[in-house]
């Protein structure tokens, strides 16, 4: 097991259920690696502002074979590794996540919530290396309608 931080592996980051049953290497490069070693360091920041409550990562780098089975966006911040979706319910649901994440210092590039039927997530990416994040907050269900700011 490769230990990315103190809360955070790399399987974490790595692990698809789907790519399992499909058959699919979801194994990252070594630039990939890099950028979900950044990833996780932001995420102990994220932890640190829930109250240090741990979070499940559902989803993390993603593949281009992956992202497709998923039905992600074809300029997914997965593919890169510098997103992942989670959840943390110890400190609350993802509406009151994407709240607290939105009314901190933290500098993420995008922070969504996200739902399909029943289920909901946060979705949170960080900026490329030397690239300035957009502090972008939105609400998307999985069929791609943009919803607006926490509708």
């Amino acid at each position: 097991m490769i230990t990315l931080t103190q809360h955070f592996t790399l399987q974490e980051f790595i692990y698809s259920n789907t790519a399992r049953i499909l058959g699919i290497n979801n194994a990252p490069t070594p630039i990939i690696i890099g950028n979900l070693r950044r990833l996780a360091r932001f995420d102990e920041l994220v932890r640190l502002e829930l109250g240090g409550v741990g979070m499940t990562i559902s989803s993390g780098y993603r593949c281009p074979a992956l992202n497709r089975a998923v039905g992600g966006a074809h300029n997914s911040s997965h593919l890169t590794g510098l997103a992942n979706d989670f959840i943390a319910p110890a400190f609350g649901t993802p509406m009151a996540i994407c709240r607290k994440l939105d009314q901190s210092y933290l500098q993420f590039d995008q922070l969504i919530y996200e739902r399909t039927g029943s289920a909901v997530w946060v979705h949170l990416s960080i900026a490329a290396e030397d690239t300035k994040p957009r502090r972008q907050v939105l609400t998307i269900d999985r069929q791609g309608t943009r919803v607006g700011l926490w509708s």
